[in-house]
């Protein structure tokens, strides 16, 4: 069975940031991920893995201004300086908490002529690759459906495949997220299996209201079974939006899968 980890931007949200690592060991999770950091100092977020012994697996770049609703920089043209200033700081964080992969968001580029967007994300890709050099950090990519992000640049893993064809990197791979790949075109096993060689990190919630795998139209059991099949040795991130206490809907987890 595949192992799971927290995604504690997501779980534990009854509490602040820095207290939910404790009641996520005690719920038996030993790895962790983390959307955007940044507001907590490194040093703070090593103690917390530390005392709960615990990995971080995976954080995003800055995404640029979210509260005016940025989701990523990376293919906005025009916005290079800021892409690496951000990317930066991300490069800063992997590196401070051990975090062999970065998130880079592309962001929503619905008001741009997409194929500067193309070029644009190409060039920053390039960028954050030449950044990372030979430190073991991979940089993933990863759909995002347009019914919750509109006009965001990079939906579909076919779109993420093509990037991955183009740059030709060993440390770009594609973050695979079960519920934007079920509402960006189904067909979850087939697609897992296709582009199973490229991809750094799976994803999950239940489909279509993004709680608890075991709400919803997906069957997660046979996709876990797939993966383990496939002979998958990395992390599923746990990125749902519980609907009671984090707690009390785990149920759905296989018991010796996330230690």
């Amino acid at each position: 069975m595949p192992r799971f980890n927290a995604n504690l931007s997501w779980l534990f949200q009854e509490k602040p940031l820095l207290d939910r690592f404790a009641p996520a060991a005690s719920a038996g999770f030993t790895a962790i991920e983390i959307l955007f950091p940044y507001d907590q100092p490194a040093s703070d977020i090593r103690s917390a893995l530390r005392s709960n012994g615990q990995e971080l697996v995976l954080i995003n770049a800055p995404p640029g201004n979210f509260s005016a609703g940025e989701r990523g920089l990376a293919a906005l043209p025009g916005r290079e300086k800021d892409f690496r200033e951000a990317f930066g700081k991300a490069l800063d964080y992997a590196e401070a908490l051990d975090c062999p992969r970065i998130h880079v968001m592309s962001g929503i580029t619905r008001d741009w002529d997409q194929t500067e967007a193309h070029r644009t994300f190409l060039t920053n890709l390039e960028y954050a690759l030449q950044k990372v050099g030979n430190a073991g950090l991979s940089i993933l990519i990863e759909p995002i459906n347009t019914r919750d992000f509109p006009g965001y640049f990079l939906t579909t893993v076919e779109q993420a495949d093509g990037i991955l064809q183009e740059l030709s990197h060993p440390a770009l791979k594609i973050q695979f997220d079960w519920y934007h790949a079920q509402i960006m075109g189904g067909d979850l096993a087939r697609r897992t299996e296709k582009f199973f060689p490229k991809i750094g990190h799976f994803q999950l919630a239940g489909v279509p209201d993004r709680a608890e795998p075991d709400l919803g139209e997906v069957n997660f059991p046979y996709l876990f079974n797939l993966v383990d099949a496939l002979h998958y040795d990395g992390w599923i991130g746990c990125e749902y939006r519980p609907k009671g206490r984090t707690e009390e809907g785990l149920g759905w987890l296989p018991k010796t899968s996330y230690a």
